[in-house]
């Protein structure tokens, strides 16, 4: 048995059969909605898009708050007395949560938290892929735990389409004119987790059914990725039929393990409805 117990952000997305699978804790982040804050997993997807459609305003994320980690690091402690805590923390450039884990830790023992320089999937499959590690490894020390962490992290690899421009324009992250543009020219950005940042990288132009095609088969050849796991990552309002298809090409192309991760309410705050992504890890 692991002397390590796994915890993340629920901006993670880890699925919940898979958190209870490995025994992964969450601690939340934050949606607001005007005036309201909730915390993230605790309502519908829908109501981002309900309140966005209301008001022509996005809701707003925040991080998980000094309180939130000495809240969740109790609960831990208290069921797994002796057990060290890996905190697998959201990109440290994109939010607060990393370092509010490292003021919440000061002054215990047993907690070290580590930069996944991930969000969403990528974060999510770091955990998968570490959690798996340990299972092979349940005396791996601190220092061969963090090494493999550090390797994983650089390994994995994340290109995103958000679902709706709007959401982005709303949010400040494209113009107005670009908006329109990539309107007219059905243009949709990628999207790339490098080095923690979210940067467009490439634009691909046509419907979501084609370019989710597309992005699946450049990204993987690209990145070279292994053919034990893939992960895809969607927003709600993805139509089932693209889904089904990226699905079978997947399994066509090789790939062992297929997962499907939905984005909770701090991802699809950003991306809107109907985002699509592709997650792997690089072989090389």
């Amino acid at each position: 048995m692991s002397q390590y117990i796994l915890l993340a952000e629920t901006g993670s997305d880890i699925p919940a059969d898979l958190a209870a699978q490995y025994g992964i804790y969450t601690v939340p982040m934050h949606v607001a909605f005007g005036s309201e804050t909730r915390d993230d997993g605790t309502f519908p997807i829908e109501d981002i898009y309900h309140f966005f459609e209301s008001t022509n305003t996005l809701t707003k994320t925040s991080g998980c708050t000094v309180g939130d980690f000495q809240k969740i690091f109790d609960e831990i402690q208290t069921a797994h007395p002796g057990k060290h805590i890996l905190h697998l923390a959201y990109s440290a450039v994109t939010t607060c949560s990393y370092q509010s884990a490292v003021i919440a830790a000061e002054g215990r023992t047993g907690i070290t938290s580590i930069d996944t320089k991930h969000v969403s999937a990528g974060q999510s499959l770091v955990l998968i892929l570490l959690a798996r590690y340990l299972e092979a490894h349940p005396d791996a020390t601190l220092e061969e735990v963090t090494a493999k962490v550090e390797q994983l992290r650089e390994k994995v690899r994340m290109g995103f389409f958000p679902g709706d421009l709007a959401y982005l324009r709303a949010g400040g992250r494209v113009s107005n004119a670009a908006y329109l543009g990539a309107k007219i020219l059905s243009l949709n950005p990628l999207i790339e987790l490098q080095d923690g940042y979210l940067k467009a990288t490439k634009k691909y132009r046509g419907k979501m059914e084609k370019v989710a095609i597309e992005l699946l088969k450049e990204f993987s050849e690209k990145n070279h990725f292994s053919k034990d796991i893939l992960a895809f990552v969607y927003s709600k309002g993805l139509k089932d039929s693209i889904r089904q298809e990226a699905d079978a090409l997947a399994k066509r192309m090789g790939f062992r393990e297929v997962l499907w991760i939905p984005t909770g309410g701090v991802v699809t705050t950003h991306c809107g409805p109907g985002g699509f992504g592709v997650c792997g890890i690089c072989e090389a």
